[in-house]
């Protein structure tokens, strides 16, 4: 460990490949949590199926290379069906546990997760799989840097942005704004609720989709590989707070910098321990701040 912190301060430009690299691997990391920001604040369901839906989309990329299409272009294909995915799970599950308490959601979800994860090993088997884009490398001096993260980083900027112009100005965002704000005043209001929450698990599902295309063109995937993805959108989520999504951009940015940054400092089969202990350390600052500003009651 000591040897590779020397190296980062003997040979700077690894810093820099190691900084660099990480930010762009966070703007993927942003998408997958705005949409369990989404959910969360919404419909009040801690969503742990959100990482197995983000493989899902790999998946529907990896097939797409099966079929002699290039990956982009699984991008859109991935967002609609993951968008008909997640109406459908709404309609059977997510609406049954939408007015339950926290435990119920987190059960439910837990079995999708695990259901999700069966049926692509069934379908696809355990190994691991990517979906080779063939954009191959850009050169800037010593930097060597793969351009599909380049190229990951704009699509996601691009969805980012479009998700926050719909929010803004479509009236299905406004009628999800206002429910998150109230439910009760929404209905009064004439705003169909159910409809609402439905959209919203449908969005979050095809924003996993998308993303997950992205991730297939990076790194590899797998079956079982959800869970890294849930902690990492929980990490974002619950460090940046509901409904800041300045924070969730911070906070995706530098849980991609520093998950680079220690998986070359203690080794790769320590990157995700690392992503761990930050959601730990999360975790303690936020029931640390609960603790200062709770109140006896008289």
């Amino acid at each position: 460990m000591l040897d590779n912190i020397s190296i980062l301060f003997q040979a700077p430009i690894f810093a820099v490949d190691l900084l660099v690299q990480g930010l762009l691997i966070g703007g993927i990391f942003v998408l997958a949590a705005y949409g369990l920001a989404l959910v969360w604040g919404v419909m009040n369901v801690k969503n742990l199926a959100q990482g197995d839906m983000v493989i899902l989309g790999g998946y529907v990329a990896y097939q797409c290379t099966l079929w002699g299409m290039h990956p982009i272009i699984a991008l859109p294909i991935a967002f609609m069906l993951l968008f008909a995915l997640g109406w459908g799970i709404y309609a059977t599950i997510i609406r049954r546990v939408v007015d339950r308490d926290m435990f119920t959601s987190l059960l439910a979800t837990f079995g999708l997760s695990l259901l999700i994860q069966q049926a692509l090993n069934l379908r696809f088997g355990p190994e691991v799989k990517i979906a080779e884009s063939g954009f191959g490398t850009l050169d800037f001096g010593d930097l060597t840097i793969p351009a599909i993260r380049f190229v990951g980083l704009g699509l996601a900027a691009v969805l980012a942005v479009g998700l926050v112009l719909f929010m803004r100005n479509s009236r299905m965002g406004q009628a999800i704004r206002a429910t998150a704000q109230d439910p009760r005043a929404a209905r009064v209001l004439g705003i169909n609720t159910d409809r609402v929450y439905a959209f919203t698990y449908a969005l979050n599902a095809a924003i996993c989709g998308a993303a997950g295309v992205l991730v297939a063109m990076i790194w590899n995937i797998q079956p079982f590989y959800g869970i890294v993805h849930s902690i990492r959108a929980f990490i974002i989520v619950t460090a940046a707070g509901l409904g800041n999504l300045p924070g969730v951009v911070v906070a995706g940015f530098g849980l991609g910098v520093w998950e680079n940054y220690s998986g070359f400092i203690f080794g790769a089969e320590f990157a995700v321990a690392a992503v761990v202990i930050v959601l730990v350390l999360v975790l303690m600052v936020r029931l640390f701040q609960m603790y200062r500003v709770r109140q006896v009651v008289r």
